[in-house]
């Protein structure tokens, strides 16, 4: 079993069971086997901050790369990355965090960037060092999203 602790982000505070991320901060979380079993915030998920960060094309703008049915009504979607339509019959809870936290970990060979990754990066602008794209809040919406996909 790999189990494998994570501290995301040059400053990592640990809040109990989950933990909320504030700007520039980041929850340790911990990778068994191939996903997060628990959440990064203490609130949970909500559907439609998930859907609004998915389609924000400063946040998760996962429509840059992903084709989802139920957004259609938004435009541009890319064919570089897979449907996300079924993507809850793919993947558990657990998994989605994963690959939503940092793909690296379960496709190694993807460009999809690391969603709640702080550090490690080259060439970082100044006011993005530090910093991942969603917080962990963030990363439990777009996971509460992704779950209505079945």
């Amino acid at each position: 079993m790999k189990k494998q602790t994570v501290f995301a982000g040059a400053i990592a505070i640990a809040l109990g069971f989950g933990g909320s991320a504030f700007a520039g901060e980041q929850v340790a979380y911990t990778i068994v086997e191939d996903g997060i079993p628990t959440a990064l915030s203490v609130e949970a998920g909500n559907v439609e901050r998930g859907r609004d960060a998915m389609i924000n094309r400063k946040q998760g703008n996962c429509l840059a790369c992903h084709a989802i049915s139920v957004l259609s009504d938004q435009p541009f979607h890319g064919e570089v990355g897979p449907t996300l339509d079924g993507v809850a019959g793919r993947w558990d809870e657990p998994q989605l965090r994963l690959i939503l936290v940092n793909s690296k970990e379960v496709f190694e060979d993807t460009i999809m960037p690391a969603f709640y990754k702080a550090e490690g990066y080259n060439r970082v602008a100044k006011k993005f060092d530090g910093k991942s794209i969603l917080s962990a809040q963030q990363v439990e919406d777009v996971i509460a999203f992704l779950q209505t996909l079945k």
